[in-house]
């Protein structure tokens, strides 16, 4: 039976482990949403800071519901397994973590209001943030925002608990910590900002002020594909370092981090482990949004349509590749020129990470969160392109791929208005034209300059009812032809 603990002296001499004295550093970062995501990411960056320069920056790490990671963090002295896939699996065991909290809004509350926390960084759900991007405030309608309004002093949310943290801390006389998203969502240092004030006013308009004036809340962009863990991440995790550990995640080699430089409490010196610090993270986050994660919705939705389960398998399909490569184009011509951007080579690079076939990452996996994740993804984007005097074709087929799923689904999709939208294609029926109108209509989902281009819409409804009517292979080889 394997060890229940992970002890480095003990670890293979191929295993990667910290290179410095874990109990020499203190913790300085308060994180919240201890996903596969995190541990592959912040926390391995973190890990090459504290190697290089040390500081008191060690991570505590916060699920606001799931206990199951804490708590096999918690078995494990903070230690966990990162395994990189490649032509050959590499391990290496992340020292950056301490302590974690699972399932204790109260717990997490009294750590965000130690004086040691300089910095609160996230990684959580767009849906979890409470936050109304079309209005750039709180939504007041979400549940958690409203229970934490009628209880200020009892939070269970994400907004909730950083105002309550920040209220005690400007009555205390401590400095704030900096609010660090690290989530792919458009503008999120902005973002989380407008989210945070807009709370803070309707609790006390002189916190919203006092947060306005002292509080960073810098803009990122992250990238590195970590796929779901599975019972083959850890009995690999497990060969390799002899120990079972329920908290190994897997990714790829590549990883990148884009941060905006204004940490008025200090900082690691990410740097060491690879991030690029700049003054606007902007062009880099539509790059990557647009680029990315909008061809990796396309693969999703088309995927789960040809019964394609995983990245790799849909990077073997020549004709959904061309169509996948044509998007990227047409993602990358709506990018902001003169900001150091070479869209071409990063498309070739996304094309060969996307096709490692060491990495098992789900569509079904990519395809969660839809109405949350394509209004950046594709209709910002299609409706620039458009304005431009641009191609927007690559978007509405993209568009009508994922309508046409949705069809398709006996139950409400895994998406925050997956009842809504599921409501939107029964009531629909066989009228393409009504499904199409009914869901772009949806509040925030797509600008209204797109809404209303008849030609987009039109070709979206034509494509829909391609799919429907002929399969998504016959429409794939139609735009091929076009």
């Amino acid at each position: 039976m394997s060890a229940p603990l992970i002890r480095l002296t003990d670890l293979p001499p191929g295993v990667a482990r910290p290179r410095y004295d874990r109990a020499a550093h203190g913790m300085g970062i308060l994180h919240l949403g201890l996903g596969a995501f995190h541990r592959a990411h912040q926390a391995v960056h973190t890990d090459d800071a504290l190697a290089a320069e040390g500081g008191d920056w060690r991570i505590l790490g916060a699920n606001l519901r799931s206990r199951e990671i804490p708590e096999a963090l918690n078995a494990q002295d903070g230690l966990f397994t990162v395994l990189e896939r490649s032509d050959s699996d590499r391990a290496r065991v992340i020292g950056a973590h301490g302590p974690a909290i699972g399932g204790d809004a109260a717990a997490i509350l009294r750590a965000a209001c130690d004086p040691a926390i300089r910095i609160l960084s996230l990684t959580v759900s767009e849906k979890a943030y409470g936050i109304d991007r079309a209005a750039m405030d709180a939504d007041p309608a979400h549940p958690a925002v409203a229970a934490d309004l009628a209880q200020p002093q009892a939070p269970q949310g994400v907004l909730g608990i950083i105002i309550a943290a920040l209220a005690a801390r400007r009555e205390a006389g401590v400095a704030p910590f900096t609010v660090l998203s690290c989530d792919n969502l458009p503008d999120n240092g902005a973002l989380l900002r407008a989210g945070v004030l807009g709370f803070a006013r309707r609790r006390d308009p002189g916190l919203a002020g006092w947060i306005a004036d002292h509080v960073a809340f810098p803009a990122t962009m992250v990238d590195r594909i970590t796929p779901a863990t599975t019972e083959r991440t850890l009995a690999d995790a497990e060969a390799l370092t002899g120990y079972r550990d329920l908290a190994a995640v897997e990714t790829e080699p590549f990883s990148q981090w884009v941060i905006e430089d204004h940490f008025p409490q200090g900082r690691p010196v990410w740097e060491a482990g690879g991030a690029l610090f700049v003054q606007d993270v902007r062009p880099h986050e539509a790059m990557k949004l647009r680029m990315l994660n909008g061809s990796h919705s396309l693969i999703a939705y088309a995927g789960q349509m040809l019964d394609l389960p995983h990245v790799r398998d849909a990077m073997a399909d020549p004709s959904l590749v061309a169509l996948v490569r044509r998007h990227m184009r047409a993602a990358g011509a709506t990018l902001p020129r003169g900001a150091g951007l070479d869209p071409e080579a990063y498309a070739a690079a996304l094309l060969a990470r996307f096709a490692n076939p060491a990495i098992a990452h789900q569509t079904r996996q990519i395809a969660m969160d839809g109405t949350e994740k394509l209004p950046q993804r594709w209709f910002a984007p299609a409706a620039e392109a458009l304005q431009a005097g641009n191609d927007a074709r690559p978007f509405a087929f993209a568009t009508a791929t994922w309508l046409a799923w949705l069809t398709t689904q006996q139950q409400a999709p895994d998406d925050p208005r997956g009842a809504a939208l599921l409501e939107l294609a029964r009531k629909a029926g066989e009228d393409d034209a009504a499904l199409v109108r009914s869901v772009l209509a949806l509040p925030g989902l797509a600008p209204p300059s797109l809404v209303g281009d008849a030609g987009f819409t039109q070709a979206v409804r034509r494509t829909v009812s391609h799919i429907r009517r002929d399969g998504l292979r016959a429409a794939m080889a139609t735009e091929l032809a076009s």
